[in-house]
């Protein structure tokens, strides 16, 4: 497999590069020697991985809400991308609680958006709708999600992702289907954790402030299990999903895959922060349960098996492994080192274990 020969020297387009998974799936598309394209609507947080690394000054970047759909339109076309890998999103449960119009209009109306600009390419352009693990209809049960389970969702930003989802398989069906030069599919995946995430209201990120403020932070639904994985992970998984688009050949066209650790099982929120605290002693976390009744899921979990079969990807890093790799990003930012150089020394190390424990072959 060359991932390299796929991608170098193509155009990317990825939509909502400024966020945390955008911002790494830059670094590694520059990696691999890709011509790098950002919409973004400004710069989701502050700090900012993307500012901090400096990635606007490595890549052609524009600033568009994917809410309008005009511009998006226009730029899209006119870049005429190889391949687009669609992140923009309002990505917090909390925030689509307290902000649900927000949530809607960007999660669904921007990838209606989307989807539209793509319908008006006319050259060959193989594309990744990246959605969430949350967009399944979660009745807590204890086996593992597949891609033919029900979607559904009890808060904002779960129903919008169910919707996306819903809106990628029509326009699959209605408009791409005898369009030859488009290859699309949908990746779901999530909790999700790694250097550069400076998001509220989530469990690294108020590890992380507590560090830097010197404070206490108050954790909620330490109970609450996850099938945690680094953010490098589910983005080999996308990057994987596109070189296979991009081969007419395979039969992966108009599919949804799932990306998630198959080799060790849920942890809870309090099991993650004690591990995080083995390597970063000086965190001082306070576990308190939420009185009010959180409409966040407390047990999910997905099955990788289609992507395991289809694309010969499967997760690559340990629990310990993620943690590692994700409190050393901090403390390298922390210390003032030079963020982009070190985190593309993380994604060296990453696909250098994946070559060894997966057989990819990929060198980057």
């Amino acid at each position: 497999m060359n991932l390299l020969n796929t991608y170098k020297n193509k155009k990317v387009l990825i939509i909502g590069n400024t966020g945390f998974k955008g911002s790494w799936l830059t670094v590694v598309m520059l990696k691999m020697g890709a011509k790098v394209y950002g919409i973004s609507n400004g710069v989701p947080s502050n700090p900012s991985f993307f500012a901090k690394a400096k990635l606007k000054s490595k890549i052609r970047y524009f600033n568009i809400d994917i809410k309008n759909n005009n511009k998006l339109n226009k730029k899209i076309n006119l870049i005429k991308p190889d391949f687009i890998f669609h992140l923009a999103a309002q990505a917090l449960v909390l925030e689509s609680i307290f902000n649900p119009v927000n949530t809607l209009e960007t999660n669904i109306n921007g990838t209606i958006n989307v989807l539209n600009s793509i319908r008006d390419l006319k050259n060959d352009c193989s594309i990744v709708i990246i959605t969430s693990d949350k967009c399944y209809l979660n009745d807590e049960r204890k086996t593992p999600y597949t891609e033919t389970d029900p979607l559904g969702g009890k808060d904002p930003y779960s129903a919008s992702k169910a919707a996306a989802e819903i809106i990628f398989s029509c326009y699959c069906q209605t408009y791409f289907k005898d369009k030859k030069n488009i290859r699309i599919s949908s990746a779901r995946a999530g909790n999700v954790i790694g250097g550069g995430d400076w998001s509220s209201n989530r469990i690294i990120p108020d590890v992380v402030k507590s560090f830097s403020s010197n404070q206490k932070f108050v954790v909620r639904n330490p109970n609450s299990t996850r099938p945690w994985q680094h953010v490098l992970e589910p983005i080999s998984g996308y990057i994987f999903l596109c070189h296979f688009l991009s081969n007419k050949k395979l039969g992966v066209n108009f599919e949804s895959f799932n990306f998630a650790p198959n080799k060790f099982k849920n942890v809870s929120v309090k099991q993650i922060i004690n591990k995080i605290k083995n390597n970063w002693p000086d965190i001082r976390p306070e576990f308190k349960r939420e009185k009010k009744k959180s409409l966040e899921s407390k047990l999910l979990q997905l099955n990788p098996g289609k992507s395991k079969k289809l694309l010969n990807w499967q997760s690559v890093l340990t629990l310990d492994e993620t943690v590692s790799y994700t409190v050393e990003w901090y403390k390298s930012y922390f210390n003032n080192e030079n963020i982009y150089s070190f985190s593309e020394h993380q994604v060296e190390s990453y696909f250098k274990m994946a070559n060894k424990k997966n057989k990819w072959n990929i060198n980057i």
